[in-house]
């Protein structure tokens, strides 16, 4: 699964991801967001693995297991730009707006949002198409439920 995403990223024409390759490519994104501080905390890969559970319905060993290979992926993946490309190309935009949601998730976890995390999830979402608008509505079904 690793491979065929990073194959992807070199691809003149992204293929569209199967269901386990979008998991692990939300995943690989959420990894990047809480690295983008340089301080990829404990809380964080808690955060991020609930997230996983929650939104793929997965128990938590797989949850835990998926935010593994995620984190092996992010450090091999290229530049945001490309990696967000491929999501793009591969994900429907309603699916899109569910990646930034669990985005905004991460960032807003611990009810503070960072400048720097915040500054680069707007970027992602930016580049994944989604705009402003759902950005912000996505985030605020996030907020009300914190």
């Amino acid at each position: 699964m690793l491979k065929n995403i990073l194959a992807a990223f070199s691809a003149p024409e992204p293929s569209p991801f199967g269901t386990d390759d979008a998991r692990l490519a939300l995943a690989a994104l959420m990894v990047r967001l809480a690295r983008v501080d340089n301080d990829y905390a404990t809380e964080e890969m808690a955060t991020i693995s609930a997230v996983l559970r929650s939104r793929f319905h997965l128990d938590e060993a797989s949850a835990n297991e998926l935010r593994r290979e995620a984190e092996e992926l992010e450090k091999q993946a290229p530049d945001t730009v490309r990696f967000t490309r491929v999501v793009k190309d591969s994900v429907d935009y309603d699916d899109r707006i569910g990646v930034v949601e669990s985005l905004w998730e991460l960032v807003l976890a611990d009810g503070h949002r960072d400048n720097e995390e915040n500054s680069f999830l707007r970027l992602v979402a930016n580049l994944l198409g989604v705009n402003d608008r759902d950005s912000a509505l996505a985030r605020q079904r996030v907020q009300s439920k914190v």
